[in-house]
């Protein structure tokens, strides 16, 4: 278990900024796509390992409870026996009470380092999902910048070509070349103009997951 929350708490502090970094350098969403599967694999884990203490914890309450039960029993045996000067059974009930009510402690004792531990299971999974959702959108941006910049080299090297037949000497080749390359320059200060719009995007999709996982951070403290 403690070796699945490094994991988990390793996921969560990853340093998206970075990342994007990296994606960009490399023309590449590799570490993206690692980083998803990364999460998902421990997210199922942690799934499991959530449903096992929660089940080990509703056991825990029940077999408490049976124990308090006895307990309560016990109890109005105790007074029974008083009253009918039975002291031997009384005594022998007393001891036995007793016995319970350590049990009945060490349940308590159980349950709080068992709900402890269940609560931090809990708001793991609930950072690493909201994390995974961030990632995923800020790799849909990244995609698209990525495949703007295939673009505009694509239309760069198709200038470059067009330069070279602009200076071959033939009139006509010149005119369609020169009449290509102002449609290619159009069409790259257009490219340019939805580039930085989706940078501007990107960012607003950064800071509006860092609110949001701050919020939902927030709210798993106050148990909304």
């Amino acid at each position: 278990m403690a070796s699945l929350m490094k994991k988990v708490q390793t996921l969560i502090s990853a340093n998206l900024h970075a990342m994007v970094d990296a994606a960009l350098k490399a023309n590449s969403l590799a570490v993206f796509d690692h980083y998803v599967r990364e999460v998902e694999d421990n997210l199922e884990d942690l799934e499991d390992a959530v449903a096992t203490v929660g089940g080990e914890l509703k056991s825990l309450r029940r077999r408490k409870a049976d124990q308090e039960q006895k307990a309560a029993e016990l109890d109005r045996s105790i007074d029974v026996f008083l009253r009918e000067g039975k002291e031997d059974l009384a005594l022998a009930a007393q001891s036995r009470l007793n016995s319970i009510n350590r049990l009945v402690q060490n349940y308590d004792e159980m349950l709080q380092r068992q709900e402890a531990e269940y609560q931090s299971l809990k708001d793991a999974r609930l950072k690493l999902e909201a994390k995974l959702t961030t990632v995923k959108q800020e790799r849909e941006e990244l995609q698209v910048l990525l495949d703007l910049a295939r673009s505009k080299e694509l239309t760069a090297q198709t200038i470059k070509s067009l330069d070279g037949l602009m200076g071959s000497g033939d009139a006509d080749i010149s005119r369609v070349a020169e009449g290509i390359r102002s449609r290619l320059d159009k069409a790259s200060a257009r490219s340019e103009m939805l580039a930085a719009s989706l940078d501007s995007q990107m960012d607003e999709v950064l800071e509006k997951s860092t609110l949001e996982a701050q919020l939902a951070e927030r709210k798993s403290r106050l148990g909304l």
